[in-house]
């Protein structure tokens, strides 16, 4: 039976948490896509940063090779990073045992990560090889996969399902338009290019866990 589990972790231990000393307010999401040339998750975004002073060359930890910004999309940056899998975290449990990732999001206060393991073996070899080295994790949730899911399953953040939630019941989606999208972007206080980034990787998410297949 495929179970799932959340982790979460307060410990600075996680290599991304340097990022944290230059952008404390920010909450960075790790992008699963997995690029041509084989790295392992080598994408992660900056969240509603100003990023007009994005700048990745004062973040330095033993976990990271090189880090650098991709792209700017409204208020949102796009990182590249290798990481030194030398360095045991998180990262490491999930590559040395059968455990996969769904989705990553950390905050200065605190870390969380979504894995599934195809039995509930895969989660107890992940939960073992942490405390084996010392990587602090807590696990937070446990459940078993279930063919009705919540906005959490659909690997959707907290921001991106409020945003969807208020564009849908607001009438965003309803032709004529309802609900404007700078309407949107004032209720939700942010500003109206990164609601126009959060509904359009929400979407996306939501596209992904409901209408792909592997075939696909």
């Amino acid at each position: 039976m495929a179970i799932e589990a959340s982790f979460t972790t307060t410990e600075g231990d996680f290599p991304l948490a340097a990022v944290f000393e230059d952008f404390p307010d920010t909450q960075i999401e790790l992008d699963r896509v997995v690029p041509t040339d084989g790295a392992i998750i080598p994408y992660f975004w900056i969240e509603d940063a100003d990023v007009t002073t994005v700048d990745m060359n004062n973040v330095v930890h033993p976990g990271i090779h090189d880090i650098r910004v991709i792209d700017n999309v409204g208020s949102n940056a796009f990182i590249r990073i290798d990481w030194d899998f030398e360095y045991e975290s998180i990262l490491t449990a999930i590559l040395e045992t059968e455990a996969e990732l769904i989705s990553a999001i950390g905050t200065q206060a605190q870390w969380t990560f979504n894995i599934r393991g195809e039995e509930q073996q895969a989660i107890s070899q992940f939960h073992t090889y942490c405390k084996e080295h010392e990587i602090p994790v807590e696990l937070s949730q446990l459940h078993a996969l279930s063919p009705l899911r919540s906005g959490h399953e659909y690997d959707l953040t907290d921001a991106q399902r409020e945003a969807l939630t208020l564009a849908y019941t607001g009438g965003y989606y309803d032709s004529p338009r309802q609900l404007p999208q700078q309407a949107l972007a004032d209720e939700l206080g942010i500003t109206r290019q990164a609601v126009a980034s959060r509904l359009k990787r929400g979407t996306r998410r939501l596209i992904a866990s409901t209408l792909i297949t592997p075939d696909d």
